[in-house]
């Protein structure tokens, strides 16, 4: 679990203040998944405090922007720590990217904020731990040889992580139909993933769910 703010004396917050925090975050992020744009004061109001409030706990907005993004990122790690692994890589790269591309499309209004208030390094190094299963599951496919291993694992991850961006925003410009963006990023990766050579696994005959 991502630390959550502390107080200027190095303290946790008391628990009045740690509500109001948990408050302030949890409306943040519905309101950026309306609107990335949405004004401090409007989180404040849906969060049910002041705007003196929400400042004592984040200095500005770029601080509450990281803030959501790690209570977000949190919750995409405990979410995709519950997705089943094991068995045959394809069949959960398909199941994985199903899970990813939900969280993807939910949070896509968190990331657009992130992407313009943080620093892209920053943004990278907080998705190291989501980013972790896929690498897993990567390593696992090279090592049994289900996926090609003349690319590394590194930019594989990197891959799915770009296209599952991409398709977010396919989405958001209506080249793509929100219901069928996770088979077409999942058939997607399994044609970049597959090793030279092998027969590319047709999506339709796979488990998507």
């Amino acid at each position: 679990m991502t630390p959550g703010p502390r107080t200027s004396e190095g303290r946790a917050p008391r628990a009045d203040a740690r509500r109001n925090i948990d408050a302030i975050l949890e409306a943040a992020i519905k309101c950026l998944s309306r609107d990335p744009d949405v004004s401090i004061a409007d989180i404040a109001i849906a969060a049910g405090v002041g705007r003196i409030t929400l400042y004592g706990h984040f200095k500005n907005r770029a601080e509450l922007i990281e803030a959501v993004l790690l209570r977000a990122l949190d919750e995409a790690d405990a979410t995709l720590g519950q997705v089943d692994l094991s068995g045959d890589p394809v069949d959960a790269l398909v199941r994985l990217t199903h899970s990813s591309w939900e969280l993807v499309d939910r949070l896509r209004g968190v990331m657009f904020a992130a992407r313009h208030e943080l620093p892209a390094k920053r943004i990278l190094t907080a998705h190291d731990r989501v980013m972790g299963h896929l690498a897993a599951l990567v390593e696992h496919g090279q090592s049994d040889g289900t996926f090609r291993t003349d690319l590394p694992a590194p930019w594989l991850v990197t891959t799915a992580v770009s296209l599952m961006h991409a398709a977010a925003e396919d989405v958001d410009s209506g080249r793509l139909k929100r219901s069928s963006a996770a088979d077409h990023v999942a058939a997607t990766l399994l044609a970049a993933y597959t090793a030279p050579g092998s027969a590319v696994p047709v999506i339709s005959q796979r488990e998507s769910s």
